[in-house]
């Protein structure tokens, strides 16, 4: 075991308890763990534990899945002794209050070199921008959104073919071992490096209809698109009135190339084959 930390984690979907296993594996398990309430998900609309809470569940870890940060929840926190909170991806916006409990404050791995790209899409923004770096840093948490001191940043290259979740699951692997590396001299580090406020720059939620692209549109920025919503919303046009989704392209000789889609209700074709049903 590395030298002991009591920290609370606080965090919800895969990209949390990914994080979790490479602290596990390094030797840091939290005294206790924070994440969302079960969620309704699937074709079937059933109750699903987040992946947090079954990774608490797997390892034996006490936690909590509160509907909301208040009085009563503060309460049951206090009882268990820890020095620091760690944020990742949890969902809720914590209040002043909790993040400054912890003796040695609250940090959060952002996926972005903060302060450009705070907000909830880092990771896609970077290539939808066409970036040729990324990277993760880890703050310390403030009352404002992504504004904390910078602890640790460290940067990665952005292949010219990656995808969003091909880039965040190098971004969560580097996030996960930055935390690594900082956690054992957490208790005799310096204050982190103020953010620069004149260089912040905000990303905004994705939406569904993000994904609609302009076929006659500029090349790249299609191609980019199709980078950085590969997982989620993908990106479509409409013929007929129907949504038809791109499943795969690429970018050949500065055109972007539409190699396979999937027709609304339907099975997903080459291009050619859906042009010759459709011209």
């Amino acid at each position: 075991m590395q030298s002991k930390i009591n920290f609370v984690f606080f965090g919800t979907p895969d990209v949390a308890s990914e994080t979790l296993e490479i602290l596990k594996q390094a030797g840091f398990l939290p005294v206790l763990i924070v994440t969302s309430p079960d969620a309704k998900a699937g074709r079937g609309m059933q109750m699903h534990a987040s992946p947090v809470a079954i990774f608490a569940e797997q390892n034996n870890i006490p936690y909590l899945k509160p509907e909301k940060l208040d009085q009563e929840f503060t309460l049951k926190l206090s009882t268990f002794n820890f020095q620091l909170f760690i944020v990742v991806a949890y969902g809720k916006i914590m209040p002043e209050k909790i993040i400054n409990m912890p003796k040695l404050g609250s940090l959060n791995i952002h996926y972005s070199l903060l302060p450009k790209y705070r907000g909830a899409s880092p990771v896609e923004s970077a290539i939808l921008n066409g970036d040729t770096e990324a990277g993760v840093t880890i703050q310390k948490m403030a009352f404002q959104l992504d504004a904390g001191d910078i602890i640790i940043q460290e940067k990665t290259s952005i292949l010219p073919d990656e995808t969003a979740p091909e880039l965040r699951k190098r971004l969560i692997k580097q996030g996960g071992e930055l935390l690594v590396k900082i956690l054992p001299e957490l208790q005799n580090a310096e204050v982190g490096l103020p953010q620069d406020e004149k260089q912040a720059t905000y990303c905004k939620k994705i939406k569904k209809e993000d994904g609609l692209i302009d076929l006659n549109g500029d090349a790249v920025t299609n191609y980019n698109k199709f980078r950085a919503y590969a997982n989620w919303p993908r990106i479509f046009f409409f013929q007929n009135g129907k949504r038809i989704i791109i499943t795969d392209a690429e970018l050949t000789d500065g055109k972007f190339v539409i190699k396979k889609v999937l027709p609304e209700g339907k099975k997903e074709i080459k291009y050619e084959e859906f042009l010759k049903i459709n011209t």
